[in-house]
């Protein structure tokens, strides 16, 4: 059986027509009936009905489908597995990391642990904090860097950075030694608090925040790199976790309020894996030397 038989067949069962078969895998029409006509005689059974121009399953297609597609897949994991021995990779290192992490961390990171160990072979997905205790689950990669703790029983849940939340306004133009410091009562009652911009502390800050100053008005805003350009722009006032707005704070586009009467969370960050091997550990111990 060829595999350029399966491909065919999965590609015809997707769009129901030949010709566009043909022209999705850049082959001629005529090549198509072949492939399906032989993969028919191969498993002894009719894979489509003919319809004028449209083909349909029929019920030995729709069976054989699952197959198929199973079949390729195995086959593109191998052709993908030599290709990155042929690169020097000896171990692939699948990772899911949250926005706010890889906006953060990640690329210094990554960058230090590829330099040291060309041999791993790494692939990120970015997956929203919510999600990744799922995609840990079900194996779909190896270690998930979040930004919420993870208490479900088949998974490790590792504690990799504590980062404290502070209070950021916009520049104010003016001399920070010179002139009084900005008040927290001042910013927050006079702007708009750009909430939710981080999905493990928010729910509880707001309580805080809106029994300290019952009038504050608040906008949800669900990334940080928004809520930043917001307000840098003087559209409001957030709580962010100091590694998210460190180059700003120096470079002068934002700054940092004390807060006096509110006791500011922190917004830590999680490695969560399933299986806990040696070289999920190694980079585990890599990233947790590293600062954020």
């Amino acid at each position: 059986m060829e595999f350029q038989w399966l491909n065919t067949f999965v590609t015809a069962a997707s769009c129901g027509n030949f010709r566009r078969t043909a022209e999705i895998l850049y082959i001629s029409q005529p090549s198509v009936t072949v492939h399906i006509k032989q993969l028919e005689k191969e498993l002894g059974v009719q894979l489509f009905h003919r319809e004028g121009k449209k083909v349909k399953l029929t019920e030995e297609g729709v069976r054989y489908l699952v197959h198929a597609k199973r079949l390729l897949e195995v086959y593109q994991r191998g052709l993908e597995d030599l290709t990155s021995f042929s690169q020097g990779y000896t171990t692939k290192l699948t990772l899911a990391i949250s926005p706010l992490i890889a906006d953060t961390i990640l690329p210094y990171v990554l960058k230090r642990y590829t330099q040291q160990h060309p041999e791993v072979e790494i692939s990120v997905k970015i997956v929203e904090s919510v999600d990744i205790e799922l995609a840990v689950l079900n194996e779909e990669v190896d270690i998930g860097l979040s930004c919420l703790n993870s208490v479900h029983q088949e998974l490790h849940c590792e504690l990799l950075y504590r980062d404290q939340v502070v209070l950021i306004a916009p520049h104010d133009g003016r001399d920070s030694e010179m002139a009084p410091p900005i008040e927290e009562e001042e910013v927050l009652t006079n702007n708009y608090l750009l909430t939710h911009n981080h999905p493990g502390y928010w729910d509880l800050l707001c309580r805080v925040v809106k029994s300290k100053y019952p009038s504050i008005r608040m906008m949800k805003v669900s990334q940080v790199h928004i809520t930043k350009r917001f307000i840098v722009e003087g559209l409001g006032v957030s709580f962010l976790p100091t590694s998210t707005v460190r180059r700003e704070l120096l470079e002068g586009r934002l700054i940092e309020v004390n807060c006096h009467s509110i006791n500011l969370p922190e917004a830590n960050t999680y490695a969560i894996m399933k299986y806990v091997h040696s070289k999920q550990k190694e980079f585990l111990t890599f990233i947790s030397n590293y600062r954020i």
